[in-house]
């Protein structure tokens, strides 16, 4: 009799070690998701600012370079194209193509003294400029929290737990190869 009590009592304590480190695993994995999730809204909300401060910019710039047409549609396609984006793949590349246009404007103006002089395009520029930190900022603690999240759920023994509950790895906001470029304006 006292060699099955021991041997139920073993059993039952397995389960209950094994039911603690599936709480303590998913616990981990759902808090470093909500981290995660957490990061991409952050940097959602600072792609909206860059977005919503474009307008205003483009607006200033057509006043004194109204025929530099090209590049304006450029950079509005581009912030179209973030305002529409929904993965983190289209947004990633919607933020790529409008940091390239944004580029290639302040590239335009460059031959618009008055437009440089200009208090209203000082002011946007300025807090254009900050608001890229910020997203460069945001986009390090979002992929930060990525690689914590990807990393807890392909450990042993978490990775077990991980698979059993359907966490799936997260994507990272990365640059596009062509990001790195020059972007090349031409003033004929």
């Amino acid at each position: 009799m006292k060699k099955q009590n021991i041997i139920l009592i073993c059993i039952i304590s397995f389960v209950v070690i094994l039911t603690i480190i599936a709480i303590s695993s998913y616990n981990g994995i759902a808090s470093k998701q909500e981290t995660v999730k957490s990061s991409l809204s952050d940097l959602d909300v600072m792609l909206q600012r860059r977005a919503d401060l474009v307008p205003n910019l483009v607006s200033v710039v057509k006043g004194y370079a109204s025929h530099e047409t090209e590049i304006i549609n450029k950079v509005t396609d581009a912030r179209t194209k973030l305002a529409n984006a929904n993965s983190i793949e289209e947004k990633s590349n919607a933020n790529n193509e409008l940091s390239n246009s944004l580029n290639a404007l302040m590239i335009v103006v460059e031959n618009y003294p008055d437009l440089k002089s200009s208090a209203n395009f000082t002011q946007l520029s300025d807090e254009l400029a900050g608001t890229e930190n910020r997203i460069a900022v945001a986009r390090k603690d979002y992929n930060n929290a990525v690689k914590t999240f990807n990393t807890s759920i392909i450990k042993f023994p978490s990775n077990i737990f991980a698979n059993m509950f359907g966490f799936r790895k997260a994507t990272y906001f990365e640059a596009e190869e062509s990001s790195s470029e020059v972007p090349s304006v031409n003033f004929e």
